[in-house]
């Protein structure tokens, strides 16, 4: 049996560190947030000779409307800005035919909304929550004890900060947005920390029932022991095929790989050396 938590203070400060670096990014930098949360403007143009995509991006520059994405497709260019008018469109494109010296043909000009707005956000808080509570509430009473629960929870808003704390890292370093994939991903990093740190407290709960009453300390390197491994072996074959779809996926779905990819990391780091230390702890404060 290894003593695990002999190194909890270690534990707690490279959990530490790593939200408080992700913390320091959001405060600081912030998200770049996707049209599905701001909306925006789809521009289709069609061209009679091919253009540099450089004067077309020195055009919306100059008229300091912001580009979301642009590809071009030899002679027709499409284009996501921030919400426009149909005057600054006028404007850009002529700026774009003047330092292009080609005719422009706009094909498309739509403005759409945000899918998402202030209220489905504000719905999907409320679910979260009521979900955290319904946690606590089972596993309360499936442990008969309330520590489990909190242990469970803190775990959860552990693995909750570090990712979204690294995403902020990604959308200032390598222009990650915030979309529905990235919420996905989120609730689905919640999901699968529970998930595990519910196995290594029933390893403990049954230790606590089967042996002579010890330590706390000593169920839980007990649990730690026997269940790592598993616990290694299943996190492994999610991150091998999350490591796949990263080198040879799309790149639309590039950023949502890698956020379930740090999702699952955390998520097997948190339960052993977050979750079951401060269990251990709390347990020992209420004797």
């Amino acid at each position: 049996m290894v003593n695990f938590l002999k190194y909890r203070w270690l534990y707690f400060f490279i959990s530490s560190a790593i939200i408080v670096i992700g913390l320091f990014s959001i405060v600081r930098w912030g998200f770049r947030y996707s049209i599905d949360f701001i909306g925006g403007t789809n521009l289709e143009y069609q061209t009679k000779k091919s253009v540099e995509i450089e004067k077309v991006k020195e055009a919306f520059t100059k008229n300091k409307v912001e580009i979301l994405n642009i590809i071009k497709k030899e002679t027709v260019i499409t284009i996501r800005t921030k919400p426009i008018d149909e005057k600054k469109e006028f404007t850009v494109r002529k700026d774009i035919e003047s330092s292009s010296g080609s005719n422009i043909t706009m094909l498309r000009f739509e403005t759409v909304g945000p899918v998402i707005g202030k209220e489905t956000i504000r719905k999907t808080v409320i679910a979260s929550l009521f979900a955290i509570l319904g946690i606590l509430i089972y596993m309360s009473l499936a442990f008969k004890s309330f520590y489990f629960a909190v242990s469970a929870i803190i775990a959860l808003i552990h693995d909750f900060l570090v990712v979204v704390g690294t995403y902020s890292l990604m959308s200032h370093f390598l222009g990650a947005e915030v979309d529905l994939l990235f919420v996905t991903a989120l609730l689905t990093t919640m999901s699968f920390s529970v998930h595990d740190t519910i196995v290594i407290f029933d390893k403990i709960r049954e230790y606590g029932k089967t042996t002579d009453k010890i330590d706390m300390e000593y169920y839980a390197n007990r649990a730690l022991s026997e269940t790592l491994v598993r616990s290694l072996n299943n996190s492994m074959t999610i991150i091998f095929m999350l490591l796949a779809l990263i080198l040879l996926g799309g790149s639309t779905i590039k950023f949502f790989t890698i956020a379930l990819l740090v999702g699952t990391l955390t998520g097997t780091y948190s339960s052993p050396f977050v979750a079951t230390p401060i269990l251990v702890w709390l347990e020992k404060r209420r004797k």
